[in-house]
């Protein structure tokens, strides 16, 4: 008698998504995905196993990547230096809105 197991990837919360889902849903190749997680240019947020999960953050930082990549002919190297920027812009950003919440 041959067992089949199914494998089944335990998620700690419902939006996160395995590498290969967030490949579909980004439009972007497992490989290249995998190489800016080595780069740092994209998180995930856990691991099971050998699985990699990724949050939604990851998605719209893989979706900025690939447009500027597309749009503005961004190169890897100044990647790193871009996506570093925003996140600068974005915290400074949330900062304003804690200060403007007070006043």
């Amino acid at each position: 008698m041959e067992l089949n197991y199914e494998l089944v990837v335990v998620r700690e919360s419902a939006d996160q998504f395995t590498l290969s889902e967030l490949a579909t849903l980004a439009g972007a190749e497992s490989e290249t995905i995998r190489y800016y997680v080595e780069m740092g240019l994209i998180e995930p947020v856990a691991q099971v196993g050998a699985q990699l999960l990724f949050d939604a953050n990851a998605l719209c930082r893989l979706k900025a990547i690939g447009r500027l990549r597309r749009d503005v002919g961004a190169n890897v190297a100044s990647l790193g230096m871009i996506m570093d920027l925003v996140d600068r812009i974005q915290a400074l950003q949330r900062e304003v809105e804690i200060l403007r919440s007070r006043m």
